[in-house]
């Protein structure tokens, strides 16, 4: 069989979630079924890393598909194309977009319908594009795959999706994500965070993440603990992030809110395994991938209790109003003064983390491979 990959966000350096889902479900597939062809469709050079077996055919695609334009082209002529050429029987696209003009059984991969919630985070011509065609993605997919049962019964409610149609294959973490020895943690907080115990946050920095909010509350914790805590914001800028860069640079207690762009997945695992607690107050999320860090490295946590994050920190965290700044300091003084709670919290991240596992999510998205693969009489 040839299964074609939408391979394009497999980029070196800048693996984020959609990028990390596609080498770690897609990684499995191939070197578990070698009797199969994969065709990896990157819209630039790929690096060698990710060319992960011989059973691998890597093809690169002009235009790079950065806007929605090239967004257009590249998906319903380039891969067209491809996928006919390279007589695709089934085609993977793990970033949300699907060719519309393609005769090919394809399986979609939706991570979430924040462009639904949150149009004004994102510039107009990309919510524009992102509003009108993912419910024609949708409907056009053979079977779509989200990441959580929120995100599925958002689909279902947002698009009137078919829930038979709709399967949750969880996210996972890098085998790097694993609680370190206080040794470790002590040379960690020595290099990144001046010798100080710290909160953390991890991603990409744009407004969904509710950095401002997060920097105003640790204000407010400061002001009343007056402890020598810190802050880490781990993450690239990314779109309209002007404000999240002036709250850094600007804030009161800059001294101990610390800065560190985008962490290879080797160094992250250790500011995230040596952390106090993650502090994720994102606006909305599909899944929330760092709060699963967190919980592989036994960290307990602070997050929002929208959308899909209650579900991913289970017990392991104190949920919070992202919008209500007070909310989030009262919990970051709480888990401060709390040792017995924090110790709790810790407990439980022994029990959810047995919930997900890459090895799983990719064994359950290949039985949906062949799923369709045989609805479609592929052979």
């Amino acid at each position: 069989m040839r299964i074609a990959v939408n391979t394009r966000f497999l980029l070196k350096g800048k693996l984020e979630g959609i990028g990390w889902f596609t080498n770690e479900i897609i990684k499995r597939m191939v070197l578990n079924h070698p009797e199969h062809e994969f065709i990896f469709l990157f819209d630039r050079p790929y690096d060698q890393q990710f060319i992960f077996a011989e059973n691998i055919t890597p093809v690169v695609i002009p235009p790079p598909a950065r806007h929605p334009i090239l967004w257009y082209i590249w998906f319903e002529w380039s891969v067209r194309r491809a996928l006919k050429k390279y007589k695709a029987d089934i085609f993977i696209s793990t970033d949300g977009f699907l060719s519309l003009s393609s005769d090919v059984p394809s399986i979609l991969v939706v991570h979430d319908l924040a462009f639904e919630h949150y149009p004004e985070h994102l510039p107009f011509k990309f919510r524009y594009y992102l509003q009108k065609f993912t419910p024609k993605f949708v409907r056009k997919a053979a079977h779509t795959v989200t990441v959580s049962t929120y995100s599925k019964e958002d689909l279902i409610t947002t698009y009137g999706a078919d829930p038979n149609k709709i399967s949750i294959v969880f996210n996972g973490a890098h085998d790097f994500y694993k609680p370190l020895n206080y040794e470790t943690k002590q040379d960690i907080r020595d290099t990144y965070a001046q010798g100080c115990e710290y909160f953390v946050f991890a991603g990409a920095l744009h407004p969904r993440k509710n950095v401002g909010n997060l920097l105003k509350a640790f204000e407010i914790f400061k002001r009343k603990q007056r402890s020598n805590m810190k802050i880490l914001i781990i993450g690239r800028f990314a779109w309209n992030a002007a404000e999240i860069r002036s709250a850094i640079q600007l804030h009161p207690f800059k001294n101990d809110v610390l800065h560190y762009d985008y962490m290879e997945v080797q160094e992250l695992s250790k500011v995230i395994g040596a952390a106090y607690a993650l502090t994720f107050v994102s606006l909305f999320e599909g899944f929330g991938i760092p709060i699963l860090e967190a919980i592989q490295c036994e960290i307990p946590s602070i997050v929002s209790n929208t959308s899909s994050m209650p579900e991913v920190a289970g017990e392991t965290a104190i949920l919070v109003d992202p919008e209500n700044v007070d909310d989030i300091a009262s919990a970051m003084s709480l888990l401060y003064k709390d040792e017995n709670l924090r110790n709790r919290l810790i407990e439980a991240t022994r029990t959810q983390v047995q919930k997900f596992n890459w090895d799983k999510s990719a064994l359950e998205f290949y039985a949906i491979v062949e799923k369709i693969t045989q609805e479609n009489k592929v052979s």
